[in-house]
């Protein structure tokens, strides 16, 4: 049998690579299955999500193996698999979805009915999201293979975009996914809360479709500069400034038509004495302040229903202080929760292939060995402005 190695969480603060089982066509509960197929992994990402984990403040329990962004090569197909063979490239989208139940078939993949037995929607590699193994590996096996996998339509013009591809398992849809709802189209002024890869994702979305001015907000000096080189505005949420008094610097008006959250519930503050603090809701009451009377404000950014870490009693329930009087009193509306991948993966694909958006630059792709991972992870904590990509079998270096 092939060996197989992945990244694993140990526990708080720490991954290693280890040795993992060689995927089999099985569910999480051991039964064979015959709609799946195995892949090996071309490249596979690390993401904020990961790290929320990682940091922990979830659930997670140590042995976890890691990774919701895949993409791969099939080297076994399932009895039941039609439209997929051996060789194929295909992006794999984080959701694990059947493809037969009420909300797969309303595009809502994101809370597939029948993939986890805990609640609605499925992952790969994630904490209470089903128990499917993780992707940060050699190998990893994908259910519903014909319903979940994008094929590439030609593998070599794939492999020579591989590095911007890559990032439709996850933060191009979830960037798009926040863009799209948060109402951004042509002319738009949009405000993106965290310039980490989703928020950098999402301000490339939003000139995608048309906006006229995007503005990202950080705390982060390093990740801020590299949002100005890609040519996004920029505000400093460290200065003494309000949000709104930066953002009237740059338009004139203290609003935007749009706002994004790409920060989460481990948002933080700021004090008087200038020391920061978390304060899980900051985000979302910010960005009810600064966004117009009628306006949306897309929320792909994570939050729990369970945070161990969490500041209080409340917010370790995922209870938060939101200003919700406030967003009502404005007429806003919110759109939340796990991005439904397959509604926009295939667009995405054709943007990146034709030359539309250049979303390896503008999030910062950087590739690293597997065994670099833990090492990754630390740099990504750390706020380096890049989106760290895991190259198994070193075909993304082959391919440059």
């Amino acid at each position: 049998m092939t060996s197989n190695r992945g990244v694993v969480y140990v526990g708080p603060g720490k991954v290693e690579v280890q040795s993992i089982p060689f995927p089999k066509l099985e569910n999480p509960f051991g039964k064979k299955i015959e709609h799946g197929v195995i892949l090996r992994v071309v490249s596979t990402n690390i993401c904020g999500s990961d790290q929320h984990m990682v940091r922990g403040r979830t659930t997670a329990p140590a042995g976890l193996v890691l990774g919701h962004e895949i993409t791969g090569e099939v080297i076994e197909v399932g009895r039941d698999v039609e439209t997929l063979k051996l060789g194929d490239l295909v992006s794999v989208p984080f959701n694990v979805a059947c493809g037969r139940c009420r909300t797969c078939k309303e595009q809502a993949t994101g809370v597939c009915l029948n993939v986890n037995p805990s609640r609605a929607g499925g992952a790969y590699g994630y904490v209470d999201m089903g128990g499917w193994i993780g992707g940060q590996a050699e190998y990893v096996m994908v259910p519903y293979a014909d319903f979940n996998l994008l094929a590439f339509p030609d593998r070599d013009r794939a492999m020579e975009k591989i590095r911007d591809l890559t990032c439709l398992s996850d933060i191009l849809p979830t960037g798009f996914h926040g863009a799209a709802s948060a109402g951004v189209g042509p002319g738009s002024t949009v405000y993106i809360a965290g310039a980490g890869p989703v928020g950098m994702a999402a301000a490339a979305s939003a000139r995608l479709l048309g906006a006229a001015v995007v503005i990202v907000g950080d705390v982060n000096p390093a990740r801020l500069d590299h949002a100005r080189k890609v040519g996004f505005e920029t505000v400093n949420l460290s200065l003494d400034a309000t949000l709104g008094e930066q953002i009237a610097q740059i338009l004139g008006t203290p609003e935007v038509d749009c706002a994004v959250d790409c920060v989460g519930f481990e948002a933080r503050g700021h004090g008087h004495d200038g020391v920061r603090f978390e304060a899980p809701a900051t985000v979302l009451n910010s960005l009810m302040e600064i966004t117009r009377a009628a306006g949306k404000i897309g929320i792909p950014g994570l939050y729990v229903t369970d945070d161990p870490g969490a500041v209080d009693d409340a917010a370790k329930r995922g209870a938060l202080s939101i200003r919700f009087g406030l967003g009502w009193a404005k007429s806003h509306s919110f759109f939340t929760g796990q991005t439904p991948v397959m509604k926009y993966n295939r667009a995405l694909m054709q943007a990146i292939l034709w030359d539309r958006i250049n979303i390896a630059e503008v999030v910062g792709v950087q590739v690293i060995t597997l065994d670099q991972a833990p090492n990754g992870y630390a740099q990504f904590d750390a706020g380096a402005p890049q989106k760290f990509v895991i190259d198994p079998h070193a075909l993304i270096r082959r391919a440059a």
